[in-house]
C-alpha cells in the first residue's frame, strides 16, 4: 500500500545543479498548491533571478530568504564568527519554518556546506529533521552531505560534473546560472 509522508531529499555532489534541482521541486510544489520556503545559508548579497521569479508566484506561495553574506572563508583561514552566527540564524529560521505548520516544503539551500565547514553540528540538524512533522517535505542542498543526513534521507541525488563551460573560459550566464 502506497504511503504519503513528508520526504527528506538531499541534492549533493561536486556537479552543478543542486539548488536548481531544488528550485524545480519548489516550482512543482507551488503548482500543486503547496507552500514553500527556501532559506539560503550562503547566498546573500548577490541578486539571483529566482528571487524575482518567487515574488511573481507570490510570497504566500513561495518565499526565498537569502541569509548569508555570499561567501564563507574556508581552508586555512578560521571561519569568521559572523558567518557562524548567520548560519545559526538561518538554521533557526529553517527549523522554525519546518515546525510552524505554515509550509509544506522547506528547502535548506547550501546547508551541507555549513555542516561540512563545521559551522553547525550535524547531529542537531539530523535530530530536528528526523522529528519533523510527518507530512513536512525538506530538501537539503550543497556538496559533501554529511553521512548521517544521507542515511536519514528518503532520496539522495549526487550531481557529477562531466563538463563545465567555465573550464573553457565561458562566464556564468544571466538567466541560466543566476
Amino acid at each position: 500500500m502506497a504511503q504519503e509522508k513528508g520526504l527528506l531529499i538531499v541534492y549533493t555532489g561536486p556537479g552543478k545543479g543542486k539548488t536548481t534541482c531544488a528550485l524545480g521541486a519548489a516550482f512543482r510544489a507551488v503548482g500543486q498548491g503547496l507552500r514553500v520556503l527556501m532559506v539560503q545559508f550562503i547566498k546573500g548579497s548577490w541578486h539571483y533571478g529566482e528571487l524575482d521569479a518567487a515574488k511573481m508566484l507570490g510570497d504566500d506561495k513561495f518565499e526565498i530568504r537569502p541569509m548569508g553574506r555570499g561567501f564563507v572563508k574556508i581552508g586555512g583561514a578560521e571561519t569568521d564568527p559572523a558567518d557562524i552566527k548567520l548560519a545559526e540564524e538561518c538554521w533557526n529560521t529553517g527549523r522554525d519554518a519546518i515546525y510552524s505548520g505554515k509550509y509544506d516544503l522547506v528547502i535548506l539551500d547550501e546547508i551541507n556546506y555549513v555542516i561540512s565547514y563545521k559551522m553547525l553540528e550535524p547531529e542537531m540538524i539530523v535530530d530536528a529533521l528526523r522529528d519533523r512533522p510527518e507530512r513536512m517535505h525538506v530538501i537539503c542542498t550543497g556538496r559533501n552531505a554529511h553521512p548521517k543526513l544521507v542515511e536519514l534521507a528518503d532520496l539522495v541525488t549526487e550531481m557529477k560534473e562531466v563538463k563545465h563551460p567555465y573550464t573553457r573560459g565561458i562566464l556564468a550566464q544571466r538567466g541560466i546560472d543566476y
